[in-house]
């Protein structure tokens, strides 16, 4: 008898690929195409040399009859029929989207969710030999615009009705997305065989007693083949050399197995302690046989992970406790890393997971316009010890409460939140995005006359399913929400309640008005700015290359998007005169504005609870709000966001309608030392200074009056107020920087060659404001280690930039347009290029 061990058998290797219906191009009909599994139609035209890659200028546009093309994969493959008393089933974890699965022309079912697994018993199809497997696929659009004009329109962002079928809704485009509406076999295939019963599904409850004891209960859901009467199986857990052994009566399909783990090393998110994870081993077994029949793994962290939304003085406050410990949510949002999700590989996520730890993160909010992310990305948060907010797949669009997407949405929230449950670093369910403040702000009502938008999801189904299989996380209701509140009661975007997005700056105001709110917990806000050169260039062919040229405008998605990028740098820093100067000039304005928004959020704490910058990364090369660009290179906001989120941070914010020093202290030891506060001309005059004591307790924030000499400038456009301690330092200018008479020969500088790359040495004869060394212009694969530095006169600071290339001449890296700063340096080589 096949044992379960090679009774796995995924079928990936020889599909085929064809368009069968739809406005297929001439060169496409009738191709015939390798097909890669998992994958997508449209990277297996690309391989096959039928289409450009759509990330390119303007291939996007190109593809459109993509979205109402059929497609069909096909594979033959070898296999005996089952053994007596054998199952044998077709496994898709994951198929995009609306498809039928056919094995030897018998239909075996019908999919419409890219979301969940679906599976299949084969017993009377299979073939004794060769056998065809056939997956057509219809498109997601046109069965989306069915599933409308059934049950009627609902609201929603931009032009396709995605809130009509379970797909990721950003397939369909977004304000930083491209509109390619996938279709393929995303998630690994498999025949599997076996026999007697089989672990259907293994749902951990992973403790901490109050005692320290690791407690895991795992709940194991068994599936039996049906094959002769049911026997009594055993069930094995274990964990940390202990185990616990129960028994599965005949006729039962559900057993409970309890394992205690004495003095558990306990998971801390990063900046708080380790990670030390566990494996857990469950066996499924039946007595007198030495095989054992099925096996499961997973790695878990004893920890407890709540949040407190008990009312206060203020409002509702909505702050993450960990092993009994409030945590500043330092973080950002994630979207799918490559809109082409099977290109995503656990190194790229690990590298990606590695940049939001490098910027002090401890937090990533997976965006419910997303999926439910691969396992990989979960295991690399356990191990970096980074928190997730998961977001089910809502967003921006009221959704149907009838069929068919009720029972779609009810099987994908149960597998997920089975699948991802065991993870340490799941912190809290969120029913979806901007849901609930659609309903109440964006004339939703009125459009759906009384029809059904989600609130049953948010505030039912979804809550009730978690509260079923996973009910020692938090739940929330939306983000934005005020929890606990009824909608006509508390805005749910309510500062003083819960979870608030903060989007009137960008979209309308400057980012100095971050400052009007002191929300309890920022769960989105952002500024755009454009992707590193390198990445721009490697996309962008347009000649002239302008923020107005075809192929760059249409890699900026955001409505009147270069617009709000001129009016957004427009108080601060000069009109810039060529292309060069405005992508600096609008990367250095998105630097600065989010980092404006971190500090604000940050000095109010604990009343305010957590950050999470909009957004993480790209998906494809496009001017966007990330801070990582869809080519992984970092932009100048990820450096900023380091400086803003680092453990130990001095900022300047008003209070009391006076200029205060805030010191932020997000360590376990308490901060202590001097601060020195100077202000001094730019040339490095020192007008005015003092020391005071600096003593900050542990995870808190302390305030200091610099006094009024310090604050009261000689000549404001000509001086700096400096407070340094021996861990931080923050520059506070008083004026905007197009009032500002800065040197414009500020800077010198000179390269030496290093192990793995160069060093830049610079030095600052007059102080200067933003000083970086934008190296993937010298080549592609170069990265400096710190940007946006501020130097006062006489200092001089060395940056390392790592990069392969042999420079025939390394004096490039100090050229007007890699060696920047606020001032800027005027590219004079280059032809004015109108802006937007």
């Amino acid at each position: 008898m096949t044992t379960f061990r090679d009774a796995r058998e995924t079928l990936h290797d020889g599909w085929r690929l064809t368009a069968v219906a739809g406005p297929v191009p001439e060169a496409v009909l009738g191709a015939d195409v390798p097909a890669r599994v998992p994958g997508s139609a449209h990277l297996d035209l690309m391989a096959a040399g039928l289409i450009p890659d759509p990330y390119l200028d303007r291939a996007e546009e190109e593809l459109a009859w993509t979205h109402r093309t059929h497609w069909r994969y096909t594979l033959t493959f070898t296999a005996r029929p089952a053994a007596p008393g054998e199952r044998v089933d077709l496994a898709f974890d994951g198929l995009d989207t609306v498809a039928t699965v056919e094995l030897n022309g018998h239909l075996l079912g019908s999919t419409r969710n890219m979301h969940r697994g679906y599976r299949f018993d084969v017993r009377d199809a299979l073939a004794d030999g060769a056998n065809e497997l056939a997956v057509t696929f219809r498109p997601a659009l046109e069965y989306a615009e069915e599933v409308e004009r059934e049950l009627g329109r609902r609201e929603h962002v931009y032009p396709h009705p995605f809130n009509m079928v379970r797909k990721m809704a950003c397939s369909f485009g977004w304000d930083w997305g491209p509109d390619l509406q996938t279709a393929g076999i995303w998630k690994p295939v498999r025949l599997e065989r076996w026999s007697t019963a089989r672990l259907s599904r293994v749902r951990p409850l992973v403790t901490v007693d109050a005692d320290g004891t690791g407690r895991v209960e795992v709940h194991a859901d068994v599936e039996r083949s049906g094959s002769g009467p049911d026997a009594e199986l055993d069930l094995t857990v274990d964990v940390a050399g202990r185990r616990a052994r129960t028994v599965v009566p005949a006729g039962r399909t559900t057993a409970v197995a309890t394992v205690l783990v004495p003095a558990a090393r306990l998971w801390w998110p990063a900046g708080y302690g380790a990670q030390p994870l566990y494996g857990l081993d469950v066996t499924l077994g039946a007595p007198g046989r030495p095989e054992a029949l099925d096996r499961a793994s997973r790695r878990i962290g004893f920890r407890t992970v709540t949040v407190d939304t008990a009312p206060d003085g203020t409002g509702t406050p909505f702050t993450v406790v960990v092993n009994g410990r409030p945590v500043f949510a330092k973080g950002a949002n994630w979207i799918p890393d490559d809109h082409f999700l099977t290109r995503v590989t656990r190194e790229r996520l690990e590298r990606r997971v590695d940049q939001a730890v490098g910027a002090h993160m401890n937090m990533l909010r997976v965006w419910g316009g997303g999926i439910y992310e691969s396992d990989d990305f979960y295991d690399v948060c356990d191990e970096r010890g980074v928190l997730v907010w998961q977001d089910f797949p809502f967003a921006c669009a009221s959704y149907p409460e009838e069929e068919p997407l009720r029972s779609e949405i009810e099987a994908e929230t149960r597998e997920n939140v089975v699948r991802l449950m065991s993870h340490a670093s799941l912190a809290l369910w969120n029913g979806g995005n901007e849901n609930l403040w659609g309903f109440v702000d964006w004339g939703w009502p009125e459009q759906l006359a009384g029809r059904t938008w989600g609130l049953g999801y948010y505030t039912g189904l979804l809550p009730r399913v978690c509260a079923e299989l996973d009910p020692h996380r938090f739940y929330a209701d939306g983000s934005p929400y005020s929890p606990g509140a009824p909608l006509d009661a508390v805005h749910p975007n309510d500062e003083n309640h819960g979870t608030r997005h903060e989007w009137r700056v960008w979209n309308e105001r400057d980012y100095t008005h971050y400052r009007d709110h002191v929300p309890r917990f920022c769960s989105e806000f952002g500024f755009q700015g454009p992707p590193a050169w390198a990445t721009l260039t490697a996309s962008v062919h347009d000649d002239p290359l302008t923020p107005t040229s075809p192929a760059f405008a249409l890699h900026q998605k955001a409505e009147d998007g270069n617009g709000k990028l001129e009016r957004g740098f427009a108080p601060h820093l000069p009109q810039p005169r060529t292309f060069a100067d405005w992508h600096w000039t609008t990367q250095l304005n998105q630097a600065r504005a989010v980092a404006f928004g971190v500090e604000h959020y940050r000095s109010w704490w604990p009343r305010t609870a957590g950050s999470l910058v909009w957004q993480l990364n790209d998906c494809w090369p496009v001017t966007s709000w990330a801070a990582v660009d869809g080519q992984e290179r970092p932009k100048p906001l990820w450096y900023a966001l380091r400086h803003a989120y680092a453990p130990r941070l001095l900022t300047l914010q008003p209070r009391d309608g006076a200029l205060a020093v805030i010191a932020v202290n997000d360590h376990d030891e308490p901060w202590t030392g001097h601060l020195t506060l100077e202000r001094q001309t730019f040339g490095g005059l020192v007008q005015a200074s003092a020391r005071v004591g600096l003593r900050v307790p542990a995870r808190s924030v302390a305030r200091f009056e610099p006094g009024e000499a310090l604050v009261t400038p000689d000549d404001a456009e000509r001086e700096v107020l400096v407070v340094t301690s021996d861990e931080a330092r923050v520059c506070h200018l008083f004026r905007e920087d197009i009032e500002l008479a800065y040197d414009p020969a500020a800077l010198s500088a000179g390269v030496v060659p290093v192990p793995g790359g160069y060093r830049v040495d610079v030095h600052a004869r007059s102080f200067a404001r933003d000083v970086a060394v934008l190296a993937d212009r010298v080549a592609p694969d170069a990265v400096v280690d710190e940007m946006l530095v501020p130097l006062l006169a006489g200092e001089s600071r060395s940056f390392t930039v790592r990069t392969a290339a042999r420079l025939a001449d390394p004096s490039v890296l100090t050229g007007p347009l890699v060696l920047r700063s606020a001032a800027g340096a005027a590219a004079a080589a280059e032809p004015e290029v109108p802006t937007a």
